[in-house]
């Protein structure tokens, strides 16, 4: 007779009689007595192993039949631990505004690809990179429910392809050019003018230049640990509700984002009169800061209106203070930095993001064809004084 061995064992006591037991949820239970035969203790088991069997089962049926998306999604949000500030409050917001109204009353494993598709359809096509990322976040959740233990789901529904692919938007950067940023820096208030600097020159993101403080700054390196984000403020009621912004200072976008950078010396004695322009000689003191509260992080909105008209003076409208950092990435890339050493630089921690930023200006590619033509030139006029072959005439020109 074949004997399962799967689900528990049984053993022979010195008494003669058979003993049954199991372990179950990492506890080891026994049966309440003993046995006669095995083949007696090993039919106890089997009934057993139908019970709990049974019972979890039905205690899996009864959670997929209650547990609704509101609940199983706020939830999911609550555990997610690694999110980021920003993240957290963006996914609070596209829960509110788009899949709560649509999926909140609704059990998870009542959510089907038709009910998935009509929601899809329903969105305004117009905001087509919300109803993207909208999309990816249900997929994401419902994903979640099918990979939880036990399962609401056994097949997420979240089916259409490219559905959570937002449009990608043609916006090609033009770099600004070391005239067009002197013109920038000249044209901000003297307080904002080494912002510029560290931006475009040091290559940082804003989060992380609203953040440095005297400390941060060593000679001519500048110390890269923490980055600052605007949250809206949080309400009873929703996450996403907007009150009081506030200012969340945390890790930088990445674990590469912890950087040493070594800025140029040529921009050392404008970082040095900042320094020195400064009330407040701590270490802590932030160095750019609100107007009203120097123990205020400097709001986005207040270094815009200092930002368009220099940029305006500068006859550059369409550049971005985002745009400072790409501005300073290329820079480097044509002083001859690697690879790898942009990814040290910007704090990357993958080539594919480091590669966006290993173009040059529309001026240098001339430049470069230019370099390339006399490379050629050269070459054939080195292997003419060589080799006696015929060779094919340059294009324009006519053989000697």
């Amino acid at each position: 007779m074949a004997r399962d061995r799967r689900f528990g064992s049984v053993r022979r006591l010195p008494s003669g009689k058979w003993q049954a037991r199991y372990t179950w949820e990492a506890l080891e239970h026994k049966a309440p007595r003993t046995f006669a035969s095995r083949d007696a203790a090993e039919a106890w088991l089997r009934t057993k192993r139908t019970e709990l069997d049974t019972g979890w089962i039905l205690t899996r049926e009864r959670r997929r039949r209650s547990v609704t998306f509101s609940e199983y999604a706020q939830g999911w949000l609550e555990e997610r631990q690694d999110l980021k500030p920003r993240t957290r409050v963006l996914y609070a917001g596209q829960l509110d505004r788009y899949l709560l109204p649509a999926f909140g009353q609704l059990t998870v494993n009542a959510i089907t690809t038709d009910t998935v598709r009509e929601w899809w359809r329903r969105m305004d096509p117009d905001k087509a990179t919300a109803r993207a990322h909208a999309y990816a976040l249900l997929r994401t959740i419902l994903e979640a429910a099918r990979k939880d233990d036990p399962p609401l789901i056994d097949v997420n529904p979240c089916r259409l392809r490219e559905a959570g692919s937002p449009p990608r938007r043609r916006h090609r950067i033009q770099p600004a050019t070391p005239a067009e940023l002197a013109t920038i820096v000249e044209n901000m208030p003297p307080q904002l003018r080494a912002a510029v600097l560290l931006s475009a020159w040091g290559g940082l993101r804003w989060g992380e230049v609203a953040e440095l403080r005297r400390k941060d700054l060593s000679g001519n390196v500048v110390h890269v640990t923490r980055a600052v984000v605007r949250l809206p403020g949080e309400d009873p009621e929703t996450v996403a509700a907007r009150r009081r912004p506030r200012f969340v200072v945390g890790d930088p976008k990445s674990e590469a984002g912890i950087r040493a950078v070594t800025l140029p010396a040529a921009i050392m004695p404008a970082i040095q009169a900042h320094l020195d322009a400064m009330e407040d000689k701590r270490p802590d003191a932030l160095l750019f800061h609100a107007k009203s509260n120097p123990a205020q992080h400097l709001a986005v909105s207040t270094l815009n209106k200092a930002w368009h008209p220099a940029r305006a003076a500068a006859g550059r409208p369409d550049l971005r203070w985002h745009d400072l950092r790409h501005t300073g990435a290329v820079f480097a890339a044509q002083a001859g930095a690697t690879l790898a050493e942009l990814m040290a630089r910007l704090g990357h921690s993958t080539h594919k993001a480091a590669l966006r930023y290993q173009h040059a200006a529309a001026d240098r590619d001339a430049r470069i064809a230019e370099a390339l033509s006399a490379m050629v030139e050269a070459g054939f006029a080195a292997s003419r004084r060589t080799v006696n072959v015929a060779l094919p005439p340059m294009p324009g020109r006519t053989r000697p």
